[in-house]
């Protein structure tokens, strides 16, 4: 499921879908949001009734706002607003801060949830949500916090539904959960809480980590920036986007090159001048491919195995998970054929060339056909959205393609019922509480008009 070293790279490549980056990061910071394992290992986890959620499983931005500024007030400037850290420049962005930190070595982030400073990228998403949240409370002087809070944490939740949701799920099967276009509990088969919403090991094991496949080898965060996800010395990279300090002060984002917030100054009649400046980065087809640099994590990353897609399989094989045929069988799917679970790269136009290393690969021809009508879940919902891809609207020209993959009715119906059968548990949801909300922007508000309000456009 990997292949040689891939060098990072920012111009039109193959393997990219029609999904900007920034939702590769927002899907890592949803799962932030949802669960939080602090004892969490390898091996250590066996058994599914034991694992242990510490993180509330609610889209409620507690991995934003930890326990508030009564509890917590070092994440806290007075009784309203976040605190926001050092300057960070390089980018468009001329307002751009770092997380607030500690005075260790290295600077750890003060935030709602350690994890969001993993990496460059997801801890300046972070950062715009604090200041998104600073923006609602200066536009917003009369209400309190907790008032502040639900505003946005109604966006937050208003985006996952209705723009996350339908660029990584097929539109047929969000269509079956819905009645007259509008998301309908009572269309959920198989996520039914007994008591509280509580977390899928299907959802967290295997379908989520449908992100894992979205990861390029590398990113551009500015004119002057360009970075590998990991330090690959080997290459002569030493520097990567890893996290857990101190934001370097040249490495602010300009956001779009990671959605499309605007007209980059570059285009003109004929697309972009250059390319290398402000092009849209887009994510990586959702298929049964990780970039390399994911196959080999560096030692202070994970050890024993290395390989991230090995990680996600043995984990997966260690808590008993059913094989993606019986989880389809029992969903009343009709199983793909081995035949059809094929592992590699799904590009536009696939290699044809058997002696090509990324010639499609049939799982029964694969560790002497041990896989055979026993497809590991987390490969099967992969590669089952190589049947169900979907025309995609680009908002840059230079892009050529055409078909993005989404996942289908086992992969996508999993995603789909446990993002909405949380939704539909949590009493002070949008879904709950306003059921016909909808932001002033309108109906068809996206994470762009997020990031947009957050830098103050």
């Amino acid at each position: 499921m990997t292949s040689g070293f891939d060098a990072p790279k920012d111009g039109q490549d193959d393997e990219e879908s029609g999904i900007p980056s920034l939702y590769t990061y927002l899907g890592q910071f949803v799962d932030h949001d949802l669960t939080f394992d602090p004892v969490s290992s390898l091996t250590k986890q066996k058994d599914p009734d034991a694992l242990i959620d510490f993180r509330t499983p609610a889209f409620d931005l507690d991995n934003v706002y930890g326990r508030g500024p009564d509890d917590q007030p070092y994440l806290y400037d007075g009784d309203k607003l976040f605190l926001l850290g050092d300057p960070i420049g390089g980018a468009t962005d001329t307002k751009a801060r770092d997380l607030p930190r500690n005075n260790a070595n290295p600077k750890r982030a003060l935030i709602g949830d350690p994890r969001n400073d993993e990496n460059a990228i997801v801890s300046q998403l972070q950062g715009l949500i604090l200041r998104f949240h600073n923006r609602t409370a200066v536009d917003n002087p009369n209400s309190e916090f907790e008032e502040l809070q639900k505003i946005v944490r109604y966006h937050y939740q208003y985006i996952v539904l209705n723009d996350f949701l339908p660029r990584i799920v097929h539109s047929s099967v969000l269509a079956d959960l819905k009645t007259a276009g509008k998301f309908d509990q009572k269309k959920l088969k198989f996520y039914h809480p007994k008591n509280e919403p509580f977390m899928p090991v299907e959802f967290s094991v295997a379908a989520y980590r449908l992100g894992h496949s979205m990861v390029r080898p590398g990113y551009r965060l500015n004119d002057a920036t360009l970075l590998p996800i990991f330090p690959v010395p080997s290459e002569n990279l030493p520097e990567g986007l890893t996290g857990f300090r101190a934001m370097n002060p040249a490495w602010g984002i300009d956001w779009g090159r990671f959605i499309d917030i605007d007209v980059r100054e570059h285009d003109g009649p004929d697309g972009p001048k250059d390319v290398k400046k402000r092009r849209l980065q887009f994510a990586y087809r959702i298929d049964t491919s990780a970039v390399n640099p994911l196959g080999n994590l560096p030692a202070s990353v994970a050890a024993n195995p290395a390989s991230l897609p090995e990680r996600n399989l043995l984990r997966g094989w260690r808590l008993g998970l059913p094989t993606g045929q019986n989880v389809a069988h029992a969903m009343g799917v009709t199983p793909l054929t081995d035949d059809q679970i094929l592992l590699g790269k799904f590009l536009e136009n696939p290699i044809t060339d058997p002696k090509d290393p990324d010639f499609l690969k049939p799982i029964s021809s694969i560790a002497n056909g041990v896989f055979a009508n026993n497809c590991p879940l987390w490969a099967y919902i992969l590669t089952e959205t190589r049947s169900f891809k979907e025309a995609v609207k680009l908002p840059v020209t230079e892009n050529k393609i055409s078909q993005t993959p989404r996942l289908g009715p086992v992969g996508g119906r999993i995603v789909a019922e446990v993002f909405l059968g949380i939704m539909f548990g949590d009493g002070s949801s949008y879904l709950n509480k306003c059921p016909n909300w909808t932001p002033k922007l309108g109906a068809g508000y996206a994470l762009k008009d997020f990031v947009k309000y957050a830098l103050g456009h």
